[in-house]
């Protein structure tokens, strides 16, 4: 029925006007015949299970009410639209449009007629079949206007309806976060009281819905590992400071902006998981958790790192920053000697420091998607001896390091979306080993053209520097002869006293 809703434009409200109550009426007659499906009985299509199953509070008797209400409207102007019948197609319109116009036209130039010839009686039929054709013209123009003011009243009620549903939504929310407020915090209160009597090594308040953290949570003593992650954790509180003990923390998954410096109290810290907040700096304070064996900072909105992250946290192995929006590694990363994963893909950076190749240790490298920003890497970037899965795809690398041959444990490598020269498409799709061949061919290369280089302008300057040996020797015979010439003339005793 062209009345009825499309529920692929109209979810809700097609939902919510097919539970309306039916005034149809039915004849005797037709109960031998099996009726017409009748949206306006309780729905159950498909498209029904299916919105139920999507926005579950439909099925709540309230927020139906309310969403019947606000649509009474509709339903209106749907039993009008009913009566009238369905919109006419654009063509009739378009028709009936000109031959209004043409109609028009010709009643103007009939009563032009009239008021000139006085022959009213002769056109009298003519006008009332014209005046018959302008009225049908007219409830066609009239039904399409009808139907386009209601397409645009389903536009409008599908967004009250929404707007009803999303409301009751939140206010479901807010419920179950209360009641789930009041379990947590008798939860909270119970691990409080157990520790206060008790050795507690564990606690695993993750998924909680927790908005705040007790200062009493700083109390715990011999506290090892806590699970904060997956709340609504905007603040970790400084009494945390408190866990000599604690060797792992995970806060992730929550809504932190900072964090406290007294983290850096935690000496015995082992692993912290900071992932998923939204943390825009790290303290520097962090650096004195010197135990700290993993270190995971992803998709938060870091800038930078701090200064002496490296200096420090010597015994880091693994420390994952991906999805932030790093532009550079402090010079200092080159003193995690210990670090073997490092992921930083979808960062900013637009470079490695010179130091970075002193990561021996290093096994697991991860430069992916820093797309515009990074264009090159060290040159000794072979020296990363212990390197075995490398992905450098979606940067702008032109050639990779003329040491790249010597990383002789690369097992992985993806240099995908990359604009690579060096080492040509084809040798990369041969794999890693074939890349590292052509690298090592190419270096052998060129140290030999170095060599050979460095051979020839050694000779030059040998050559060179007998040259000016030669002409120094030269130009001191000339100056002694040029001297010996230029004096007055040699007079011998002994031939004069013979003379």
């Amino acid at each position: 029925m062209a009345a009825e809703p499309n529920p692929k434009n109209f979810p809700v409200l097609s939902y919510v006007l097919a539970r309306l109550p039916s005034f149809t009426t039915k004849s005797p007659s037709s109960s031998a015949v099996p009726p017409p499906f009748d949206i306006e009985q309780p729905p159950s299509s498909s498209h029904s299970m299916e919105i139920v199953t999507q926005m579950p509070q439909l099925t709540q008797p309230d927020v139906i009410a309310s969403m019947t209400s606000a649509i009474t409207d509709v339903a209106e102007t749907r039993s009008i639209l009913r009566t009238l019948g369905p919109r006419p197609d654009h063509e009739s319109v378009d028709k009936a449009r000109a031959k209004l116009s043409e109609i028009e036209s010709s009643l103007s130039e009939s009563f032009e007629d009239i008021a000139l010839t006085d022959a009213a009686g002769k056109d009298e039929k003519r006008r009332l079949e014209m005046d018959q054709e302008k009225t049908w013209c007219e409830s066609v123009l009239k039904l399409d206007e009808v139907h386009a003011s209601y397409e645009k009243l389903l536009k409008e009620a599908e967004e009250r309806l929404v707007r009803i549903y999303e409301s009751a939504e939140k206010n479901a929310a807010e419920d179950e976060d209360n009641v789930a407020a009041v379990e947590v915090n008798e939860e909270v209160v119970g691990i409080l009281q157990h520790a206060s009597a008790n050795p507690v090594d564990r606690v695993d308040l993750s998924g909680r819905k927790l908005r705040l953290l007790p200062e009493a949570f700083g109390r715990i003593q011999g506290l090892l590992v806590l699970n904060l992650s997956n709340n609504k954790l905007e603040a970790i509180p400084d009494s945390i400071a408190g866990l000599h003990s604690l060797v792992e923390l995970d806060v992730s998954t929550n809504s932190l902006e900072t964090l406290p410096d007294s983290i850096g109290l935690l000496s015995k810290l082992k692993v912290l998981n900071v992932s998923t907040n939204k943390l825009s700096v790290l303290p520097d304070s962090i650096c004195r958790c010197g135990s700290l064996v993993i270190l995971d900072v992803s998709f938060n909105r870091l800038t930078y790192l701090p200064t002496n992250i490296g200096l420090d946290l010597v015994n880091l192995e693994k420390l994952l920053i991906q999805y932030n929006k790093i532009r550079s590694f402090p010079t200092s990363i080159g003193e995690m000697r210990s670090l073997k994963h490092l992921d930083a893909h979808f960062n900013e950076l637009h470079g490695l420091p010179d130091t970075f190749v002193l990561l021996a240790n290093l096994e697991y490298l991860n430069l992916s998607s820093n797309f515009s920003d990074l264009k090159d890497l060290p040159a000794p970037f072979g020296d990363l001896i212990s390197l075995q899965e490398l992905d450098l795809s979606n940067n702008q690398i032109h050639a990779l390091p003329d040491s790249f041959g010597t990383l002789e444990r690369l097992t992985k490598l993806n240099v995908e979306q990359n604009p690579l020269v060096v080492p040509p498409k084809e040798v990369v799709k041969e794999g890693v080993e074939a890349v590292k061949k052509y690298m090592g061919q190419r270096r052998i290369r060129m140290l030999e053209e170095e060599e050979k280089m460095k051979m020839e302008k050694e000779m030059e300057q040998a050559n060179a520097g007998w040259l000016t040996r030669t002409t120094s020797k030269l130009k001191t015979y000339v100056a002694d002869v040029s001297e010996y010439l230029g004096s007055p003339t040699f007079r011998d005793p002994y031939l004069e006293r013979e003379l």
